[in-house]
């Protein structure tokens, strides 16, 4: 008895911190149940989308692990073996298979490109909802987003939600005749000639750009100008190079026009809605533009046909709204499309916070998001005040990808239902099997795809088609410029003989005006690294010349990759530099080449199938490239390995990767099935790697099949502040030299490596190195992978050696004919 009437006190005292501790261990439950059903979701998507569009035999090793995964984070769930286990028959990895059905588990990190979960950040303790929020989709981007206003964004979208105040629930529908469509004639029996056409419509075209491809952007203003139409160019937020370029065009022609306002259009987003209403309602607002039509456009787009046919063809149609349907049941299209979901766009992400109910009475369209559209139907869309055009735009500002399918549903559901054409004029060069991989989950919560780009063979695809086209997307001139000459010539004709560049392409990565903060450090390492080799090559071609020896001064003032017949050649780094006799300045560019270190055997048999091992980061699954062009890698990188095969037999390889201190830091086996095009795997070592030169092998038995060098470039410069003593970490190598949970050492004797303690103490040495003795050693470690090209200087050299850049093939300053903007001709035209 005095027992219970002790219990019952203490319960009476405690019952609040009791009461507490079991709401915390609530809530707990309810994160882990919610991530964990995300991550269950998630898995069914990714199910779903294999089943659309098939299973891709080319995918690799590292998406086999990541499916079957946790996407909390940990390491690879790899069973190593040694060498007396495997009978020296590989060691690492089993069964990484080409085709995406390898054995092993592995664990996205969070936060990187492919886990849905993103940047994992705790929530705010000074953070409160203004109301239970019980969702799991809304409680896992509550804890995933970054930013407190974003968390309070995405609280009080969930809580009106939930009080159902945000959606409408039902809209009118005012089309007489639901599912008007109406097909137009073949292109081939249009009447291309303007002269016949009574009243031709002038187009407004609307591009929405980002990035720094200006000289692709300039190729198509060209293709597509004249007088009589307009370009309005919305610039992304975050690239401005992109935008002073584009200004300097609006300056140059009064049809041409620079929107006054950016906004960071993410893919996916309602963003890219909202900016193209903004830039209709701009279009409308503007009394000198007399337009008919509106026509976005990418910077990836190129046209197939000329100005003329365009024009001709919409002026006998100039009554009619064309957009491409999705071509499936309405029910498919919703779910495939995610507009049963509530999204919502902040911190640059589209967040999934839930399940929403479409509207009643609503008949949903949508698929593409390119079209043409009539001017009356843009002001209805934006003048319009009925209860349609409101409640679809309410709808659509919490949609996914919604400039898929709001003007389509839009116009299937006004009184200009009959104007829908089902054609939204252009080709778009689809690859599913390698387009659609989930690349776009670290912005976006769902699984998205996006074309290929145009390559020559490609270009039949534009041929074969029935349907009138006008626009053909992708083009990159940094992956081949070859399919664009060839549109460009067969709408306009060749250039004239003996014009130049027309093979080259130069693409910038740095302008001054970027700032170097906008720079990595290992690329402000790597570019001051080129120049000064640059200038060391020029004293030693011109050793009696006093007059050519130069120091560099500050930071480059620009940088670009170059390009010919759509081969990588090299970066080339513009700097100012003080000539040492004189102390005049005056301003150069240097040519950095790289060179190949890659070594294929002979006589292997099935290894014969082997035709390209490269290491790098930026791998592109889709265009099978790597976007880091030169593979500059730092010691905080990831690289990957990647193998490229002909066809032929079943066969496994062992990969083998050495650091400059002879550390085996790592190894696994790769499956090749007979059509296997490409393989790749990026292990997860621990950072930082060691700097130096790495050596990568493919193995057959331990017999050496092939061998690939590549630099993992020292750093002189962290967060842009010259390398101290106590930055040295950054080149120590991982704690315990060890990359991966085992120790590979043991295969140093399999392997024939020579002793390992010389090259670990130069490596140990290495990595206290400040100052110039810092410089000197990136420098010769450069000097193994880089030479010098050739030299310029941007006005009339002190050195007689050095030429004019304008005058070199080389140099982004030289003519590029293709890409310049010249006057408008007699015709309208400029191209």
């Amino acid at each position: 008895m005095v027992a219970s009437v002790r219990v019952q006190k203490l319960l009476r005292r405690y019952k609040l911190a009791i009461a507490a501790a079991l709401t915390i261990l609530l809530i707990q439950g309810l994160v882990v149940w919610s991530l964990r059903s995300l991550e269950e979701g998630e898995a069914e998507k990714d199910n779903a989308q294999n089943s659309l569009s098939g299973r891709n035999k080319g995918s690799n090793g590292a998406s086999a692990l990541r499916r079957g995964s946790s996407r909390r984070g940990g390491k690879p769930n790899i069973r190593l073996k040694t060498p007396q286990e495997r009978g020296m028959t590989g060691v690492g990895v089993d069964g990484i298979r080409p085709d995406g059905a390898g054995k092993l588990p592995a664990a996205a990190i969070p936060g990187e490109p492919g886990s849905v979960d993103g940047a994992h950040q705790a929530p705010n303790s000074d953070f409160v909802p203004k109301c239970d929020i019980i969702g799991k989709d809304a409680l896992s981007a509550l804890h995933r987003a970054a930013s407190q206003q974003c968390r309070q964004e995405i609280a009080n979208i969930v809580c009106q939600h939930q009080a159902g105040q945000l959606m409408p629930e039902s809209l009118p529908q005012f089309c007489p005749q639901l599912g008007v469509s109406h097909p137009v004639q073949a292109v081939g029996e249009l009447e291309d000639s303007l002269s016949e056409v009574e009243n031709p419509v002038r187009v407004a075209f609307v591009l929405m750009v980002h990035g720094r491809a200006v000289r692709q952007l300039k190729r198509l203003i060209k293709a597509i100008y004249h007088r009589d139409h307009y370009y309005y160019i919305h610039v992304d937020k975050r690239s401005g190079y992109m935008h002073r370029e584009v200004l300097q065009i609006a300056q140059q022609y009064p049809n041409v026009r620079a929107t006054p306002w950016r906004m960071v259009t993410i893919w996916g987003g309602a963003s890219l809605l909202k900016a193209y209403l903004r830039s209709m309602q701009d279009l409308l607002s503007m009394l000198d533009w007399k337009w008919d039509f509106f026509i976005n456009l990418s910077a990836t787009d190129f046209p197939t046909r000329t100005n003329d046919e365009l024009v001709a063809f919409l002026s006998l149609h100039r009554d009619k709204n064309f957009l491409k349907s999705h071509g499936r049941e309405n029910a498919r299209f919703i779910k495939k499309q995610g507009l049963d979901r509530l999204f919502h766009e902040c911190d640059n992400h589209m967040w999934r916070l839930g399940e929403r109910n479409i509207p009643e009475g609503l008949e949903v369209s949508g698929g593409s998001d390119w079209f043409a559209l009539t001017r009356r139907f843009v002001e209805y869309v934006i003048n319009s005040q009925d209860d349609l055009v409101s409640g679809l735009k309410q709808f659509y500002s919490y949609a996914l990808l919604p400039a898929e399918s709001f003007f389509h549903t839009v116009l299937g559901n006004s009184l200009m239902c009959d104007t829908l054409v089902d054609n939204n004029l252009r080709v778009t060069n689809w690859n599913r099997k390698l387009g659609c991989k989930c690349q776009y989950k670290h912005i976006v919560d769902w699984c998205g795809c996006s074309p290929n780009d145009f390559k020559p063979q490609d270009l039949v695809r534009i041929q074969q088609l029935t349907r009138p086209t006008f626009f053909a997307r992708k083009f990159e001139s940094s992956v081949n410029q070859e399919a664009i000459d060839i549109l460009d010539t067969h709408l306009y004709g060749q250039y004239a003989p003996g014009t130049v560049a027309i093979k080259a392409y130069w693409e910038s990565l740095f302008e001054q005006l970027d700032g170097v903060g906008s720079l990595s450090d290992v690329a402000l390492t790597a570019y001051l690294s080129f120049f000064r080799l640059g200038l060391k090559s020029l004293v030693t071609a011109q050793s009696n010349v006093k007059a050519c020896r130069f120091e560099p001064v500050g930071v480059p003032l620009s940088v670009h990759v170059y390009f010919y017949d759509d081969r990588f050649q090299g970066y080339l780094v513009r700097q100012e530099v003080q000539a040492v006799e004189s102390k005049a300045r005056e301003t150069l560019e240097m040519w950095a080449v790289p060179q190949a270190t890659l070594v294929l055997e002979k006589n292997l048999k099935e290894f014969e199938r082997l035709k390209n091992l490269e290491i790098g980061t930026e791998w592109d699954p889709k265009e099978r490239i790597f976007r880091n062009f030169g593979g500059v890698i730092g010691p905080l990188d990831e690289p990957l390995a990647v193998q490229k095969w002909a066809r032929g037999p079943n066969l496994t390889a062992t990969i083998v990767w050495v650091d400059p201190a002879l550390v085996v830091a790592a190894s696994y086996d790769i499956t090749v099935d007979l059509d296997a095009e490409y393989t790749h795997y990026k292990p997860p070592l621990q950072h930082p790697l060691r700097p130096g030169t790495w050596t990568v092998r493919v193995l057959k038995q331990w017999e050496r099949v092939a061998e690939v060098h590549f630099l993992v470039m020292p750093l002189t410069f962290n967060n842009k502040e010259p390398l101290r003593k106590e930055d040295s970490w950054l080149h120590a190598g991982p704690p315990g030299n060890l990359y991966l949970e085992q120790s590979f050492q043991q295969l140093s004797s399999v392997l024939k490596l020579p002793p390992q303690e010389p090259a670990m103490q130069v490596a140990q040495r290495n990595a206290q190195l400040v100052g110039q003795a810092l410089d000197a050693w990136v420098d010769t470690s450069v000097e193994s992978f880089w030479v010098i090209g050739d030299l310029c200087a941007t006005q009339t050299s002190s050195c007689p050696a050095l030429g004019s850049c304008s005058k070199t093939a080389w140099s982004p300053l030289s003519p590029d004919p293709k890409s310049d903007m010249g006057p408008v001709k007699s015709d309208g035209r400029i191209r």
